[in-house]
């Protein structure tokens, strides 16, 4: 394997439904930052508000478009949530079955992964829950959660970062 490809063995897990808030913009990825530095504002408004939290950050991808703009959500989940204000939403995640990898590394080394994921689904003949439209992936539910709190471990190198595919039904 190239030193871009990893070999991974992801898990095939059932989820149910999961109440998040979240951020949404339409980024480049070479430009992500913009999405991902709005976490730490949704997480302040949700704590001042009063939201209970119920897991990690993570980033969900509704399309993507390695040459133009995606639409990113900057999300945590929560078991409730206050009432939407200004550009936070709160929606469900989809419930079904997904192909699970946990990553721990820097977050650049994700592309790695992904392309690991996508031959490994190939080899075992499995669809995600995702159409292409001009080019463009429309995802169901496909998420990057960072289970790393970076004002714990600064690292990035040392970050556990697990990556949520929908499969299709």
């Amino acid at each position: 394997m190239s030193n871009h490809t990893q070999e991974v063995r992801p898990a095939i897990v059932e989820r149910g439904e999961q109440l998040y808030a979240y951020v949404r913009g339409s980024v480049r990825m070479d430009a992500f930052a913009q999405i991902a530095d709005r976490l730490p504002e949704l997480v302040n408004w949700l704590a001042g508000n009063g939201a209970e939290f119920a897991g990690a950050p993570f980033f969900r991808y509704n399309t993507i478009d390695m040459e133009g703009e995606s639409v990113v959500e900057a999300g945590v989940p929560v078991g409730s949530a206050p009432e939407p204000e200004g550009d936070i939403g709160v929606a469900v995640l989809p419930p079904g079955r997904y192909a699970t990898v946990t990553h721990i590394g820097h977050p650049d080394q994700l592309v790695g992964v992904v392309t690991a994921m996508r031959e490994w689904a190939s080899r075992e003949g499995l669809e995600w829950d995702m159409t292409v439209v001009d080019g463009v992936e429309h995802w169901a539910c496909r998420t990057e959660t960072y289970k790393t709190d970076p004002r714990v471990e600064p690292d990035m190198s040392r970050w556990e970062i697990e990556l949520a595919f929908r499969l299709a039904d």
